[in-house]
């Protein structure tokens, strides 16, 4: 009989190679700069570059992003028919990578025209990117049966994505600074990020090529009745719902950076600088977090990492008053937090695959990664339209220069609440949703 455990048996599964860990870890290099970067720089982009009013700018970023959520389990019902799912993660990374370099290369320079072009080259890298990620979400469950196993390639896998947010996040704004700013600076920008995508495809395609992929041969019949069955998962039910209402704190703190190191910490270089306070700790602490996970229990160190997060994201409310240094120190307490966060949520989803494959006997990783990955999607959409809100509300004036326009201080006021209240709300209250989440473990 069927219990309502995400982990009915704990298996100590053989131990992955090393040329596996790493070689699916190089994947984050593909989800980490198109998570990342979009947040980061396309809001900005559209109101201080192109000149679109921070309302509309919201819209165009959430549309495309949107997208995603019909998109995404249709991939995974696909994936999941063709079997190897190599083939997908090859080709849709490589056009990602030629569509995200277009994203920034229109031919008009600003107005509606160039506001138009953006969602639609952003849309389209969308798609891609939803054919990318979620036969790449779905192999974990696929190349170990361990139930500690997952748990140490989730550690690699966050590890190599913290390392790409650092290199994507900290080095684009860079990279658009150091070669002129505004339109110019932002195509290069581009094209940085999509020779980024390019290594990340080659390096999960091939360093992946040598693994034994454990797969069920019985699927369900149709989409419609794969869908029954995740929604059935009263464990994945929870899971994804606290995964969505996170993304959206994130997404929003991604979308407030250039605007709190323009408008709050005002210093040159100031986003660049915030990334790598957030990022470097947090690959530091992955061991501490791996060793937490051991002792607590994954739910318990979700919990643990996500109120670190939104304490800290309280604590910059007093950014206006603090030095920089004090500043960079506390954003370094939030990405110790989000390390943890993104550990132990993406340990806990194969563990519910796993459950589910047990119980039905299907192989259908796709449709259940599919169905997270459109959360993880509209989450992260939904963040920079909601920061685009606030800036709307609070009077933030857009500008057409490549440099941002001077603000008042109920603007500014705007941008401090986005970068703080509203995420930590979001991540922090969201742990309450672990109690539909069960994860007993039984010893054999």
């Amino acid at each position: 009989m069927a219990t309502a455990d995400p982990t009915p048996g704990v298996r100590p599964g053989a131990v992955l190679p090393r040329r596996v860990l790493a070689g699916y870890s190089l994947g984050s290099l593909v989800t980490g700069a198109f998570g990342t970067v979009p947040g980061l720089l396309l809001l900005p982009y559209l109101t201080d570059t192109l000149g679109v009013a921070a309302g509309v700018a919201g819209l165009l970023v959430l549309l495309p992003k949107a997208w995603d959520v019909l998109v995404n389990p249709v991939a995974g019902r696909i994936s999941d028919r063709r079997g190897d799912r190599r083939p997908f993660l090859l080709g849709a990374g490589l056009l990602l990578a030629v569509l995200f370099a277009a994203i920034f290369a229109g031919p008009v320079s600003s107005g509606a025209a160039a506001g138009a072009y953006v969602a639609l080259a952003f849309l389209a890298a969308a798609t891609a990117y939803a054919f990318f990620q979620v036969p790449y979400v779905a192999m974990p469950a696929e190349l170990t049966d361990g139930y500690a196993e997952r748990t140490r390639l989730m550690t690699w896998r966050v590890a190599v994505l913290a390392l790409a947010i650092l290199i994507s996040g900290a080095l684009a704004p860079l990279v658009v600074e150091q070669t002129g700013g505004g339109l110019t600076g932002h195509r290069w920008s581009g094209l940085f990020v999509g020779a980024l995508i390019v290594v990340g495809t080659l390096g999960v395609y091939f360093g992946t090529r040598s693994a034994e992929s454990r797969t069920v041969e019985a699927v369900e019949p149709d989409l419609r009745a794969q869908l029954r069955v995740a929604a059935a998962n009263r464990p994945f039910r929870a899971l994804l719902l606290l995964w969505i209402i996170q993304a959206v704190g994130i997404g929003t703190m991604l979308a407030g950076v250039q605007y709190f190191a323009d408008h709050v910490v005002e210093r040159d270089s100031g986003a660049t600088f915030l990334f790598a306070a957030f990022v470097g700790p947090a690959l530091l602490v992955m061991p501490l977090w791996t060793r937490a996970g051991r002792r607590l229990g994954k739910p318990a160190a979700l919990a643990a990492g996500s109120l670190l997060f939104g304490a800290g994201a309280l604590a910059l409310l007093a950014a206006p008053a603090l030095p920089p240094v004090a500043v960079y120190l506390i954003v370094a307490v939030i990405g110790v937090g989000y390390a943890g966060q993104q550990v132990f949520a993406m340990a806990m989803l194969p563990d519910c695959i796993a459950y589910d494959t047990e119980r039905t006997g299907r192989r259908q990783a796709g449709v259940f990664t599919g169905l997270w990955t459109a959360g993880e999607t509209l989450g992260l959409a939904l963040g920079p339209g909601l920061y685009a809100l606030l800036l709307q509300l609070f009077g933030y004036v857009s500008s057409s220069t490549g440099e941002a326009a001077r603000q008042d201080d109920t603007a500014r006021l705007g941008v401090l609440l986005g970068f703080t209240i509203v995420p930590a709300l979001l991540v922090g209250l969201a742990v309450v949703l672990l109690r539909g989440y069960r994860d007993v473990i039984r010893h054999r």
